[in-house]
């Protein structure tokens, strides 16, 4: 047997075997990292293993200097933008007052040749033109701050050119696409180890990674949780009352730049934020009721209807943050479920197992922990976990067994950053939390203890 503690961007090994600590590192190629490294009393190897994170690229400094220099350079392009604007404006203004200009000057010259002509009508009718023309005195204190914007313009593409020049001498001996090709072998390979882990018990959350900044304080964002899929749509959905409108993106990088999408308008209103997409359907709360929904993106209709039979509504058994999270859906890598509680078993926490298909109830546990006193919950490999708050200071503090019926208290804290969570679901296929933080949608790595049993 050996023992593995892993996260979502940890590539594990894929022998399985046993055999000594030191040939389980693959050597600098890789980039792996042996945190520790040590034998059980029975002479089985124990080791923390962790690979490159994922997105490698992306977080390369030289990819993160780039995207500072194309915002530079999205900054200097939006200045000469507006200021060929203004400078045609500007320049539409001095042809409209061209003729009174020559207007003036011919009187100028008229009454400088012969002063006599000059009648004290000629000078109201001169004072009358020069009036008009003041406005080109703006024009041009204008065109006198455009030439020193333009100075400043200079100098930072003067800088910008030198940056790109020393970036390209010292990465021009890279090949990123030939890295971007070992990310996504290396990803392949992530999921693919992910698989022969199974399941594990929550020991760690990281800190929090914020992907986007959008929306109201409350809402949901997800990927589809179902177990394989190559399916990399991200959908989001603000607010928790009475909404309809669903934004489905066709990548992760599309929601992180909020483009490339397409909207789709619930028949029914949904409550709460406890959605999940499973399979290609979003799976939600009818409003005012406790009826579940399966609408189905790729048909765009409702396909069924199933009432979660007692379950309380209507901020009748909510977290503890309100919000009409009476019912909360969720996926994990053993099955669907739901998360509520009901009048007969006094307001405390029961989880359900569910027919993705029919919404009928597999299995039902009563977890005795009060729902009014969960910030969130979410399911990790049939286990339910739930946090003390959903404000700054929260921590995952209980832990309930479906296998066993058993359940435990625990201390795992997480750094709530924008101190109102609103959902907080587990993405089986990532082995990531999703979560919607005051406007923020943030994803949390988690550490698993796995145990994996090997031949001989």
């Amino acid at each position: 047997m050996v023992l593995l503690r892993a996260s979502r961007v940890q590539l594990l090994m894929s022998l399985l075997t046993l055999v000594p600590c030191e040939a389980l590192y693959p050597g600098p190629d890789e980039g792996w990292q042996v945190y520790s490294s040590a034998s059980d009393p029975d002479g089985k190897c124990v080791c923390t293993v962790v690979a490159p994170a994922q997105n490698l690229c992306k977080r390369d400094p030289h990819s993160r200097q780039l995207r500072l220099l194309t915002e530079q350079v999205q900054n200097v392009s939006q200045s000469m933008e507006v200021m060929d604007l203004r400078t045609s404006r500007d320049l539409q203004y001095v042809r409209d007052t061209e003729p009174l200009l020559r207007g003036v000057d011919g009187h100028i010259n008229t009454y400088t040749t012969n002063p006599r002509r000059l009648t004290k009508k000629g000078l109201q009718e001169l004072k009358g033109q020069m009036s008009q023309l003041r406005p080109l005195l703006s024009v041009i204190d204008q065109y006198r701050f455009d030439l020193q914007t333009l100075a400043v313009l200079r100098g930072e593409v003067l800088n910008l050119s030198i940056i790109l020049t020393a970036i390209q001498e010292e990465v021009g001996a890279y090949d990123y696409e030939e890295l971007q090709q070992r990310v996504l072998l290396l990803e392949t390979r992530l999921h693919a180890c992910m698989n022969k882990l199974g399941c594990g018990r929550l020991t760690g959350v990281s800190n929090p990674i914020t992907v986007r900044a959008s929306g109201s304080r409350f809402g949901s964002w997800m990927t589809d949780a179902m177990i394989p899929s190559s399916d990399s749509r991200v959908w989001s959905m603000d607010g928790y009352y009475k909404g309809r409108r669903v934004l489905e993106y066709r990548t992760m990088g599309d929601f992180t730049r909020g483009q490339n999408f397409v909207q789709h308008l619930l028949p029914h209103p949904w409550a709460g934020t406890g959605h999940v997409v499973y399979n290609g359907s979003l799976y939600y709360n009818k409003h005012q009721s406790n009826i579940l929904v399966q609408y189905n993106f790729r048909s765009r209709n409702v396909v069924l209807q199933r009432s979660l039979s007692g379950a309380g509504y209507n901020n009748t058994f909510p977290y503890s943050w309100g919000g009409s999270s009476d019912i909360d859906l969720m996926a994990d890598e053993t099955g669907f479920w739901a998360v509520y509680a009901s009048i007969p078993n006094a307001g405390n926490i029961l989880v359900s197992r569910l027919d993705p298909r029919s919404l009928d109830i597999l299995q039902s546990w009563d977890t005795g922990f009060p729902k009014r006193s969960a910030g969130e919950t979410f399911m990790i490999c049939g286990t339910l976990y739930v946090t003390n708050s959903h404000l700054a200071g929260a921590k995952v503090h209980f832990a309930y067994h479906t296998n066993s019926s058993s359940y435990e208290y625990t201390d795992i804290p997480f750094h709530n950053q924008y101190s109102h969570i609103s959902m907080m679901d587990y993405n089986p296929r990532e082995r990531a939390l999703y979560t919607w933080n005051n406007g923020h949608q943030v994803i949390y790595n988690v550490t698993l203890f796995h145990v994996i049993q090997s031949d001989g």
